[in-house]
């Protein structure tokens, strides 16, 4: 098995559904991937070594998929250089705006890529 170069990172196991779509694409272009959970809030020193040492494991580019008050990828970036690419997830009670507005809206230098 290839060493994977992208991590798809998601909050919790419930926003699986939409980062398997992620992993599909992925697969279909022969490029190695591994999925994490990690929590920017349940699992704080998890996420952050993750993307500390994502560079050596050999990790080129980070996905990181979460709802509500989603802070994973810009705990991420925080934490990195590798490029990370935020996908908030519709959930909760307002539907998938608090997602969006936790993840495209960071402070400078903290880059953040979002899609969705």
């Amino acid at each position: 098995m290839k060493k994977p170069l992208v991590g798809i990172l998601m909050g919790s196991d419930s926003d699986l559904p939409i980062m398997e779509k992620a992993a599909e694409v992925l697969k279909e272009m022969g490029i190695p991937y591994e999925m994490e959970i990690s929590s920017a809030h349940r699992l704080p020193e998890k996420t952050a070594r993750y993307a500390k040492t994502a560079r050596k494991q050999g990790i080129e580019v980070l996905i990181a998929g979460a709802g509500m008050a989603a802070h994973l990828a810009g705990v991420l970036a925080s934490h990195t250089t590798i490029p990370v690419i935020g996908v908030p997830i519709k959930s909760g009670a307002l539907n998938g705006a608090d997602a969006l507005y936790s993840t495209v809206q960071m402070p400078l230098g903290v880059p953040v890529a979002t899609v969705g």
